[in-house]
């Protein structure tokens, strides 16, 4: 039987605790007075709002870290840590090893998760994609209304300075993963499912296997609201709640009227076939009015007014990394965003296509030119004719080598073979192998009038500053130049 996790004041001793769902833990511990401690290789942000919450944290993962971090209390007896892992972390971590072989009581962090939500009224935010951003919105509205829940997701909002906020209320709002399979762990008064699909192929072989673990998280949860949109969601959870862009779904919360600008996309609100009124959404997309949906049923489950709703809303900024603008240099607005899957880049680059209307509005020639870094060989193996017609909204691709993100290449694919497969169904596809490279490339391709947007779950973005920097040299030379 699976060991408690201990709130009463016994250490947690986070093995990479700098990872975006690791640390977001870690903060909700330290912020309730528990002794958290912890291991990473480099100093960031969110470290370092860590430690300034008190986390002691050791920059180098060896087996002396559990020996520094084990206590002993009044009788000399050895209290050691609760050491918490995610999926990224191995037998042949030394950190790890030396916490197994002392006996340390052991977690993953989805145990944490599901600990804590036991503890509260939660409501879980399930889905292959949307999870982020509608997590992000059901405690972005909760909070302004009132209620004051707790957040745990998996990306960066200002809103609460970081992927975590610890509030006053009983709620717990939180990202659930099905990445590793972890999800089953969760239960919740409220869970959400934005759709399903096959993502994750180096953990499943079949979608018949991803709708399994949603279905018996469905079970776990008191009420689901799902997304009418997604077939899968709709025949094979049977939601209690659900939600559409479509009229004729006859689901529970319908957006009818909708309108899509470069500023905001707007959408009559419907409630079981009464209409509520008008939303103004300032992130762009469909789907992030489908996202907006599944936060308006979970708000108006809890009481709130849809005015109320419709205020908070208009001052929803989005997640970090989620059509994430960086920067406006020599008249090219450059954004960045985590897509990683073809359903993904579909509707992001959509998005992209109406944003490109607002860089120069008077020049004829705008462009949204899609920087491509493919995420995990099994991935991209496996959905590669998927991600072959993904482009269709971009005048200009390039394409990266894969970022493995530790995965062996099995299939021998290249980042060659999947600009090739790309340029089957795009004109203006160009292969760039390493970042240097794709600094290059930009420097020859953009233009003013371009939205650049670099599509990646790996590094891809490093190369964003120094992109932006080349284009306002650019733009500084251009004006001397007219003097």
């Amino acid at each position: 039987m699976p060991r408690a996790v201990d709130f009463s004041g016994r250490q947690f001793h986070f093995i990479g605790i700098g990872g975006i769902g690791m640390s977001a833990l870690a903060y909700v511990l330290a912020k309730r007075q528990l002794p958290v401690s912890g291991s990473d290789r480099r100093l960031t942000h969110i470290t370092r709002r860590l430690q300034d919450h008190g986390v002691r944290i050791f920059w180098s993962q060896e087996a002396e870290n559990i020996a520094q971090v084990t206590r002993s209390n009044s009788e000399n007896t050895r209290i050691l840590p609760q050491v918490v892992c995610s999926t990224a972390i191995g037998p042949s971590n030394p950190e790890y090893k030396a916490a197994l072989d002392a006996g340390c009581p052991m977690f993953h962090r989805s145990d944490i998760l599901a600990a804590l939500m036991n503890d509260a009224q939660g409501i879980a935010v399930a889905g292959t994609h949307g999870k982020t951003t509608t997590s992000s919105m059901v405690g972005y509205l909760l909070l302004k209304a009132g209620i004051d829940p707790s957040i745990v997701i998996g990306g960066e909002v200002a809103a609460w300075q970081g992927n975590a906020y610890v509030g006053t209320s009983d709620y717990m709002v939180a990202e659930a993963d099905e990445s590793d399979g972890s999800l089953v762990k969760l239960s919740a008064a409220i869970g959400i499912i934005t759709n399903i699909e096959l993502d994750h192929p180096d953990h499943y072989s079949t979608l018949e296997e991803v709708v399994g673990i949603f279905q018996h998280f469905a079970t776990q949860c008191d009420v689901v609201i799902g997304s009418a949109d997604c077939e899968t969601v709709l025949r094979q959870i049977q939601p209690k709640v659900t939600y559409s862009l479509r009229q004729e779904s006859g689901a529970d919360y319908i957006a009818t009227d909708i309108c899509e600008t470069a500023q905001c996309t707007t959408a009559e609100i419907w409630e079981r076939g009464e209409r509520l009124g008008t939303l103004r959404l300032p992130i762009l997309g469909r789907h992030n009015l489908s996202n907006a949906l599944a936060a308006i049923a979970v708000a108006r489950r809890l009481g709130v007014e849809f005015g109320a709703i419709a205020t908070i809303m208009t001052t929803f900024g989005g997640a970090k990394r989620r059509f994430d603008h960086r920067g406006y240099h020599n008249n090219i607005l450059f954004v960045d965003d985590y897509a990683h899957h073809p359903s993904e880049i579909k509707v992001t680059l959509a998005a992209a296509k109406i944003k490109s209307s607002e860089v120069l509005p008077n020049v004829s020639q705008r462009r949204v030119v899609a920087v491509f870094q493919p995420h995990r060989y099994s991935r991209i193996t496996t959905l590669l004719q998927e991600f072959a017609t993904a482009f269709a909204d971009a005048d200009q691709v390039i394409v990266t080598d894969v970022y493995s993100a530790g995965e062996a290449n099995a299939s021998g694919i290249t980042g060659e073979d999947i600009t090739s497969t790309i340029g089957e169904h795009h004109t203006q596809v160009t292969y760039g192998a390493t970042l240097d490279d794709v600094k290059s490339k930009l420097a020859d391709i953009l233009q003013p009038g371009d939205l650049v947007i670099f599509l990646t779950a790996g590094n891809l973005n490093q190369v964003i500053p120094e992109a932006m920097e080349y284009q306002a040299h650019q733009a500084e030379k251009a004006a001397l130049t007219s003097v």
